[in-house]
């Protein structure tokens, strides 16, 4: 049975296993000890919304929200940022669970939108945030300053 928590600094050690999987995942190098001080340090300052899928008290997937406001809807706003399930638990509607846990955290927290952005090539990944509701933004141009 899959079950859905918000984290807290009690689950970082399992917590930082996914998160260095993630980052592999997106060609990183592993680096456990810099993933579990990230993860350690998002949980202790409460400054991310993190949330974890168990099957069967395995820990398999997670979702990281960090809030952000929108000074025209005068709101909160949230960016998922990381959005990973465990190769071994995929295709069981994992992570269209934890994205429905963000959402309803989002509406929790009246917040006016949840954004993201995916490669242009994860189409797996377009066709599931377009299955749970999410549109494509057509309206702005995004930049980044790298530094």
């Amino acid at each position: 049975m899959l079950q859905i928590i918000k984290c807290n600094a009690g689950h970082c050690d399992e917590l930082s296993v996914l998160f260095n999987d993630y980052r592999i995942f997106y060609g990183q190098n592993s680096d456990m000890e810099s993933a579990c001080g990230f993860i350690s340090e998002r949980l202790t300052k409460n400054d991310s919304a993190i949330f974890t899928a168990f099957e069967e008290n395995i820990m398999c997937g997670f979702v990281q929200l960090y809030p952000s406001f929108s000074s025209v809807a005068m709101k909160r706003t949230y960016y998922l940022n990381d959005l990973f399930v465990n190769v071994s638990f995929r295709r069981k509607g994992i992570a269209e669970a934890l994205i429905n846990k963000s959402i309803g955290f989002a509406k929790e927290n009246s917040a006016a939108r949840i954004t993201l952005c995916t490669q242009m090539e994860n189409d797996a990944a377009k066709n599931l945030y377009s299955k749970c509701g999410f549109t494509k933004n057509t309206a702005y141009d995004y930049f980044n300053f790298t530094i």
